[in-house]
């Protein structure tokens, strides 16, 4: 009885010693992290080493700390309840497995890169400097000599659980009540470190997947032989047989769900893009068009005008440029980043970048080798080495997808949700203040306190005084306007008239009103005043706003809405049509030799186009000559003295000088006083 006694009290120590173990390492262990996150890594960031990947090397360490610390402060409150002491850490253990898989599975998928990190800063003698200078500044009680120390203790510490359960497990007797709870606490720590394992190997292979679509191409090229065609060949082949139905394809109806999930998300952060872009655009055009009173265009100094302009110069200088802002630096923070890291767990980061690729891209063999492997011939072993090597491949990708993109969409719509709301609240915040302020400026106004009624009333009024003193002006304006000096034909703009007069008759011939720019292949170019015939007012597919005319040589089709007829004036047809007298048709036969020659017609026309300025100009150098809207002018040269076009030599009221030749526009002349029948 007593030997019976004293195991029991031994094994219930060595049972009290494990527990205490568990206990006292978890403390130490979170500390450990806590000096990684809040000594090193903090003493690290103020170093500003623009060749320290920090992110790369930590990881989601605040992550683990978070978990680690709530489930020590749980962990340490099971030393008061004694008997069910036991019971107590195998429930908690069972409440944190996912917490615990869903943090340390992405550290331990990262880990290893991280130690790549470590190796190439040893190789840097600056950046290890750096780093050794850290560890003994922040921690020179732990003795460590380099950050691998510290990174390795989470990857440590997740695969120590088991053992720590398995050997307080071990120091219970089977039939004490807390056996089967403890049993259940190490199997679930035991599949936390299976599924971290096999998430760890699927990131691998995704990322070896990845790895392989960033050759360049002499590597593709340098890597054909006959093997690589041949398998290529075969996997084209396949995917033929699979397009033509020839074989059956295996649906994945919840990845093809998952992936059309993501494309609408895709799609939706595209349209939120251009659409913000495009408000923008459109705010700052209005936002250029509104101030231009501030600009001290208008020159009144006082009254409702200096109002204006100091409320549109509040609006450009300060209310515009902050909401622009705003949103710009918002939506490309939120948006355009190239990883969402900070808001979603890395992997699933991944797994959408690689969703769209993955479905264009998934090897055709798969697809048949997963109906292999359900068949008798999978059983039979008649799958090569090859193709399970490309089958676990696309299990282990399809299963990181499928298990991380519903995370990725959800993250991802939530993002989209909060974007918009900000949006939304911006755009009251910048309504909420223009109005504020123009109700600040309309108190001040003469009508401010005016009824609304009344005030239309005013502005009603006022328009048509100012509509009524403006059509006066005009009228006033053409009455004493003197018509314009034509200018002269050149011999080749009046056969080219006479070519379609003579083709077409008078009747069909339109006028250019503005320049036409030709889009497709069939389309004329044309200058504004250009004159042409119309040979079909439809088009080939029967549309009537598109007619097809004739150009003095080429053909093809214009805007209906750009031409307007053109006649000669009266007394202009009259000298081409009605007979001239018998001694005028005397002389005239004397004058020519063939009675189908055309010249004799030129005299029949008096000039039907001038030159004008089309925009005011004001002269810079004595060289040059200003011009008013509207001028006659007569091209001496259409050219400088170099040979260039943009300029052109004219004559404006006996002055000559160079003017852009951007500013002259030819337009119909209009009948001199005077004018009468050539004889």
């Amino acid at each position: 009885i007593y030997e019976e006694v004293t195991s029991c009290e031994r094994m219930e120590l060595s049972q009290r010693l494990a527990v205490e173990e568990l206990i006292t390492t978890e403390a130490s262990y979170v500390h450990n992290i806590q000096l990684c996150v809040s000594d090193i890594r903090a003493h690290l960031q103020k170093k500003k080493l623009p060749d320290l990947d920090l992110e790369g090397l930590f990881s989601n360490t605040d992550d683990i700390l978070h978990v680690s610390k709530r489930f020590l402060k749980r962990l340490e409150a099971t030393a008061t309840q004694e008997r069910e002491q036991l019971l107590c850490i195998s429930a908690l253990f069972q409440e944190f497995k996912e917490e615990m898989e869903t943090v340390y599975k992405i550290y331990c998928a990262s880990y290893e890169h991280a130690l790549l990190l470590v190796e190439s800063y040893r190789k840097d003698p600056r950046l290890q400097e750096e780093i050794l200078e850290t560890l003994n500044a922040a921690v020179p009680h732990t003795g460590a000599s380099d950050l691998s120390f510290f990174l390795v203790m989470p990857v440590q510490r997740v695969t120590k659980y088991p053992l720590l359960l398995g050997k307080i497990l071990e120091k219970t007797p089977a039939s004490a009540s807390a056996y089967p709870a403890l049993q259940a606490a190490v199997h679930a720590m035991a599949q936390v470190n299976a599924n971290i394992n096999e998430y760890k190997r699927r990131r691998e292979v995704a990322t070896k997947y990845n790895k392989s679509e960033h050759l360049t191409l002499r590597d593709r090229f340098a890597r054909l032989n006959t093997h690589s065609i041949a398998k290529k060949t075969s996997r084209l082949s396949r995917l033929f047989m699979h397009e033509a139905g020839i074989v059956a394809k295996t649906e994945d109806r919840e990845y093809d769900n998952l992936e059309e999930k993501f494309q609408c998300v895709v799609s939706s952060v595209a349209a939120l893009k251009e659409n913000v872009a495009s408000y923008l655009g459109h705010l700052e055009e209005e936002n250029g068009l509104l101030p231009t009173p501030h600009k001290c265009e208008l020159q009144i100094d006082e009254g409702p005008a200096q109002q204006y302009r100091h409320f549109a110069e509040y609006l450009h200088c300060t209310v515009f440029p902050e909401f622009v802002s705003a949103p710009s630096l918002y939506v490309s923070s939120r948006v355009t980043g190239k990883h969402c890291s900070h808001t979603l767990c890395q992997g699933t980061a991944e797994a959408g970048s690689r969703a769209g690729q993955l479905r264009a891209e998934r090897d055709p063999r798969a697809g048949s080798i997963l109906i292999n492997k359900h068949s008798p011939l999978g059983e039979m072993g008649s799958v090569t080495y090859e193709e399970e090597a490309a089958m676990n491949t696309y299990l282990a990708i399809n299963a990181l997808l499928v298990a991380e993109l519903p995370q990725f969409n959800q993250a991802a719509l939530q993002l989209l949700g909060q974007i918009l709301c900000s949006l939304s609240a911006l755009q009251q915040d910048l309504a909420a203040q223009v109005l504020h302020q123009a109700e600040n400026e309309l108190e001040q106004m003469p009508h401010g306190c005016m009824p609304l009624p009344g005030f239309w009333k005013m502005v009603e009024d006022t328009l048509q005084q100012s509509g009524a003193q403006l059509r006066a002006f005009c009228q006033t304006f053409e009455t004493v306007t003197l018509s314009p000096v034509t200018q002269p034909l050149n011999p080749a703009e009046e056969r080219k008239v006479l070519s379609l007069v003579s083709k077409h008759g008078p009747d069909k011939l339109y006028q250019v009103t503005s320049n036409i720019s030709g889009s497709k292949d069939l389309d004329l170019t044309l200058q504004r005043g250009q004159i042409v015939a119309l040979l079909q007012s439809v088009d080939t597919k029967g549309n009537t706003s598109r007619w097809l005319v004739d150009a003095g040589g080429p053909r093809g089709f214009v805007p209906a809405g750009k031409l307007q007829p053109f006649c000669p004036e009266q007394s202009q047809q009259l000298g081409m049509q009605l007979p001239a007298p018998e001694s005028v048709t005397e002389r005239r036969r004397c004058s020519y030799a063939s009675p189908e020659a055309p010249k004799v017609q030129v005299a029949a026309f008096a000039p039907a186009f001038q030159v004008v300025a089309g925009f005011s100009f004001a002269a810079r150098s004595p060289q040059e000559v200003s011009l008013q809207a509207g001028q006659p002018v007569v091209v001496l040269e259409p050219h400088d003295k170099k040979g260039s076009k943009e300029w052109s030599l004219v004559d404006v009221n006996g002055q000559r000088g160079y003017v852009p030749s951007s500013y002259l526009v030819t337009v119909p002349a209009q009948e001199p006083a005077g004018w009468s029948l050539p004889v």
